[in-house]
Formats: structure tokens, sequence, C-alpha cells
């Protein structure tokens, strides 16, 4: 077993071998590498990031010159027909190797006499990092290093690439300070790594620092280099700064005066940030500036564009570029072809949908998990609970693994449609195949549970939660608040509530509406009052709901002053009221026959652009029953727009 830091990995057993050229060895390992404690070279403190991109004229030092690493030794790879040589040359370049064959040949290379150079290991380490086995990687190197084996230049820089790709950038730097020590110098591959792995670990701040050093070092980043910043600049929200990152590269203004062209995979990375930050006009002109550069779109360029017009509801522009990406040769992948499924679902469209799932298997591209999961959603969302269940059995055939969110998408469709036992089947389907169930998959059921009216399985389901070290979050206990008030157990909810307080848990406005509207229908409308005051003190702020509730207790009590004062509070504190608290107010002042005031709230409807629904039609139609004079009644009512907004 290798471990490193803090973190275990997974140890390599290597079984018997046998090989085509006789060679066969048992080899059982176990290893445990100690790891020193590193310090992290960059410090999060410092002036903004766009100030990092301000360079002065001036001369910059030269490159550093890297040791040269001689090729592999012509022992080894000049006979294509030895195992061993044809694997480094020709398997290990192309990537074209399994990791049990990599297991197999290190193996191999750690028991041959003499040892073969270290660019042959290099190789092969080069290779399981392809393979994004970094762990491993790490352990082979430690090997290596066991077995007396002197890394060289490119060792290191591949030892840290792992590291890096693992978030344990801290690491990585003092591998740097090992390639130092050793009399190298640091090119942009390396520095490049680095920068990378601080933007995976969002330590964005640091890799634009480390992005300006290596600049006054002499080392001229490359478009890999640009392109790594870059998109940790677009993930963490800086967006502005990574397209003037993107301007020093083509004018050259980095320091050095090196005009670095950029790429498809820097277009690709400013396009899709710019339209998730909302910079359409500013994606579509790069867009623009790449195909006049010469620079082809790929398919992640056509995807991102798609995605973000669609997100934007810009269908027809979506649909354009969709048939340019077809017309150049580029051929949508799975991920182009969620992003249809997605959207086509998000707007009713399941079946068209899963006419599009029909097209990609024709295609002989693979859906994944999250095709299935969004088909289905949108199948379930449409009422077609049946058609989803036969994707997901679909899913199964196509050799697609079910995760949870398949079952939490099924158990969601069921529980809307008040069929709980098949909700409840595919729970425990789920946990016989061993899938861990998620905080979502609680909540829709519990929630399911008690909407049927089935407050003891709820109870019972809450406590297996434990069971699966899975803690309740705001929303579980909001649902079980609610359930609990609207089942007549009023008591139970308050308890709940009150022992969560204690405990330290703050409530949220949503637990606090669900107490509200049970207190009130159980007429404790003092208690709602009190809980109603206390809001400021536990800095919650009331919404619409929270004044819906108590506006409605309140006009059940018969007390309509008082409700048509919290409706001008709410007013005055910016928390617009909708028709169903309007309507509450007016029911209230047709059965006091107090027509005057009904007319009174109708107008301020109209006058705020809320359109009357089939509640507010039953009022007027109960008001102009009870009056004799209805014809007089019928000239003071509001004509409302058409266009008003609808019931909140």
């Amino acid at each position: 077993m290798c471990q490193i830091g803090s973190s275990r990995i997974s140890g390599i057993w290597f079984s018997k071998i046998s090989l085509s050229m006789g060679f066969r060895m048992q080899h059982n390992l176990t290893l445990i590498v100690s790891q020193a404690s590193y310090s992290t070279a960059a410090s999060a403190n410092g002036n903004k990031l766009s100030s990092l991109f301000a360079y002065q004229n001036g001369s910059a030092s030269s490159n550093p010159t890297s040791t040269s690493v001689n090729p592999v030794s012509n022992s080894y790879v000049q006979d294509n027909e030895a195992p061993l040589g044809k694997f480094l040359k020709i398997s290990c370049k192309s990537g074209n190797i399994t990791f049990f064959e990599a297991q197999q040949f290190f193996d191999l290379m750690l028991q041959l006499q003499p040892a073969p150079p270290i660019s042959a290991f290099n190789l092969m380490l080069g290779a399981v990092v392809k393979l994004k086995h970094y762990y491993d990687a790490i352990c082979f190197y430690k090997r290596m290093d066991l077995s007396g084996l002197s890394p060289d230049y490119i060792s290191l820089n591949i030892l840290m690439n792992c590291y890096c790709n693992l978030s344990w950038t801290s690491v990585g730097f003092s591998v740097l300070g090992l390639i130092l020590k050793k009399g190298y110098k640091g090119d942009t591959v390396t520095y490049t790594s680095l920068v990378k792995g601080l933007c995976l670990e969002a330590k964005i701040v640091e890799a634009a620092r480390l992005f300006k050093k290596m600049i006054k070092l002499g080392c001229c980043p490359s478009v890999v280099t640009y392109g790594t910043l870059m998109k940790g600049l677009c993930q963490s929200g800086n967006m502005s700064v990574a397209v003037q990152l993107h301007e020093q590269m083509m004018t050259g203004q980095d320091g050095l005066g090196e005009v670095i062209k950029p790429n498809v995979v820097c277009y690709g990375t400013l396009i899709d940030g710019l339209f998730k930050d909302g910079h359409i006009d500013k994606a579509k002109d790069l867009f623009l500036e790449m195909k006049g550069r010469g620079i082809s779109p790929d398919v992640v360029v056509y995807t991102s564009l798609i995605d973000g017009l669609c997100n934007l509801r810009m269908w027809k522009e979506a649909k354009v570029l969709f048939n340019e990406m077809m017309d150049q040769g580029v051929r949508p992948n799975v991920v182009t072809f969620n992003v249809l499924i997605n959207e086509l679902c998000k707007e009713g469209k399941a079946i068209e949908a899963k006419g599009l799932l029909e097209v990609m298997v024709e295609r002989g591209l693979l859906p994944d998990a999250f095709t299935y999961n969004t088909l289905m959603d949108g199948l379930c969302l449409g009422g077609r609970i049946d058609d989803a269940v036969n994707i997901f059995e679909l899913m199964a055939r196509n050799g697609c693994d079910y995760d949870v969110v398949s079952y939490n998408v099924l158990m969601n469709g069921y529980c809307r449609s008040g069929k709980i036992d098949e909700a409840m089947n595919f729970y425990r389907d789920m946990t016989s195949r061993g899938i861990q169930p998620s905080i979502i998959t609680f909540n829709t059921l519990l929630k399911g549970l008690l909407h049927c009216g089935r407050v003891g399985d709820a109870r019972t389901l809450f406590n297996k939660m434990q069971f699966f070290d899975i803690k309740p979050d705001s929303y579980t206990y909001s649902i079980l608040m609610d359930g609990l008030c609207k089942n007549n157990s009023i008591q139970e909810a308050l308890e709940l509530f009150h022992s969560l307080e204690s405990s330290g848990w703050k409530a949220n406005i949503t637990s606090v509406n669900c107490i509200m509207f049970g207190l009130c229908k159980v007429g404790k409308l003092e208690n709602a009052k009190h809980l109603f005051s206390r809001l400021s003190h536990v800095g919650l702020k009331p919404d619409a709901i929270t004044y819906t509730a108590l506006i409605h207790g309140l006009c059940r009590e018969g007390k309509l002053e008082e409700a048509n004062k919290l409706l001008l509070e709410m007013e005055h504190k910016g928390c617009a009221p909708t028709v169903i608290i309007f309507n509450k107010l007016m029911h209230g002042y047709c059965e006091n026959n107090e027509s005057a005031k009904v007319i009174e709230l109708l107008q301020k409807m109209n006058n705020r652009g809320l359109s009357p629904d089939a509640g507010t039609a039953s009022v007027v139609l109960n008001l102009l029953a009870k009056e004799e004079s209805y014809h007089k009644l019928l000239s003071l009512l509001p004509n409302f727009s058409l266009q008003g907004k609808s019931a909140g």
C-alpha cells in the first residue's frame, strides 16, 4: 500500500505474469511511502488580480536552460520484436495501453539487470499519467526511488504534475525545490503544472502571481499555460481578467514581448465563461474572431455556444449554430446531445428528446447516465412515468449503470403522482444494489409519505437516515414540519421546531412559514403573532408566504382591519402581495357584507398589475349575489389587463 501524506492509496498487488519473451515472475508488493511535510510557496494576500497582468516595458531575464535528457537507450527500443522495446516505443508513446499492462511491464523493468535507463521509466510514467492514474504513477516513482534509480529532470516534472493534478500543489512546490536543488531550472512545463494545481485548488490569486513570476524569471508561458490560467479565472468568476489575459497573449504585452497565438481550447474556455457570465455579445465576437484567425471551432466550442443560446431561450440561433456545426463536418458528441435533450425536457418536449436519444444510438454514440436521467426526469415531469420506467430499463440493457440520480428521478416522479408504494419499491431496489441514497432521496420520500398521510412511515424513514450516515438539512426539517402540520400533528411539529432551536439550529423562513400555517390552522393566532414578532430578532425577514399565513389566520378570526394593516405593512417593507392574499382579505370583507372594501382591494390589485384568478372570480360572484343593486357594483369593478401578473 502506498501512503502519501494523510491520504491512503490502494495498494498495487501484482499477480503471476507470463510474458511472450518467456519471463515469468510473481511479485506481491506492499509499500508504505512516507512523505515529509511541505509548505505552500504562495500567499493569497495581495493586490487585485487585474493588477497582476499590468507589465512595464523592460528587459526580462533570459530563458533558463533545461538539462537535456537522453532518449531511451537503443538497446531497449530498437528491436520492435522484443515485447518491452515494442511496448515502450509504440504503446507508451501512443498511450494505447491499459493500466494492467503498465503494471506488468513496470514490474519487468524493475527486475531486469542491468536496469533500463531512467528515460525508459519516464516513458512508462508518462503513459500511466495519460491514463489519469496519478496516485499509481506516484507509487511507481516511489518504487523506482527505493530501487536506487536516480530521477532526472523529466521524472521530477512528471511527479510534480501528478501531485498538482491531485490538488496537492504544496507537495508540487516541494518537488520544484528538489528540481532546483539538483541544479535544474524550472521551464514552461514545470510552471504550467503548478499553475494548474493552484487553479484546481481555487487559489487563483496565487496562480496569477506564479504566472507573473515565471515571466520575470524569463520563462515564456506557452499557449497551454495561458489556457490553464484562463480556465481558472473563468471558473472563479474573473472573466474580465481572463479577457485581459487573452488580449495580452495576442499583443505580446506579457513582459517578454512574446506573441502567443490562442488555440481552440483558449477560445472555447473564454466563450463558455462569457456565456455563463451573461456577456453574450462578447462571446459571439470571440467566436467570429476565432474563425477570422483561421481557427476551426471544435465540438466543445459549438456545444458551449449551443448550450449558452439554449439557456437564453434563443432557439433559432442555437438551431442555426447546430446546422453550421454539421455543415462543417463537426460531429456532435454525447455532451452536445445532452445539452439538446436537457433543453427539450425543460421545455416540456420530452417526446422530442426521446427521439434525440434514438438518433444518438443510431450515430454510434453511447448515452451516459446524465442522458438517461435527464430524459427520465423530463418524462416524469410530463406525467409519463411509465415511459420513464421504460428508459430506466433501457439504460440497463445498454450497459449504463444506474446511479442515485436515476432512482431519485423515478422516486420523485412516483411521489408527485401520489404512488408512494412504487417509490418505496424503487428505494428498496436501490439499497439492495448497494447504491447509497442521498439527502435528496430521503427528502423526496419523506415529502411523498407525508403528502399521503403516512406520518408513521415518515418517522421510520427519517430514523434510517442515521444508518446511512446522512444528516438532515434545513429542507428536511421544513418537509417534516410542513407535513406534520398538514396532518394535524401541530404539537409534534412545534416540539420539533423548539427542539431544533434549543440545539443551536438556525431556523430559515421556510420552516417558520410551516409552523405559522400550522398555528393559524388550529386557531393559535397569538402564538403565530408572537413567532412573527421574533423574526427580526433571529435575523429572518418575512416573505409573501409568511404574510399570507398570518393574514389568513387573522381573517379566520374576523380581524379584518388588522389583516388589512398587515397588507399595508408588507407593501411598505417591499414585499409584494400576491393574488392569494387579496383573495383572503376580500373573502373576509365579502362575508361581512363590506362591498366597498372589496371594490377597493380589487382596484389595488389592478393598480399592481395582478390578474384575477378563480378565487377572485368566486369572491366577486358572491358579492354580486348578495347585492340587490348589483348593476351599480358592476360599474365599479376594474377592467383587469389580460397581461397582468399571475398569482404568486
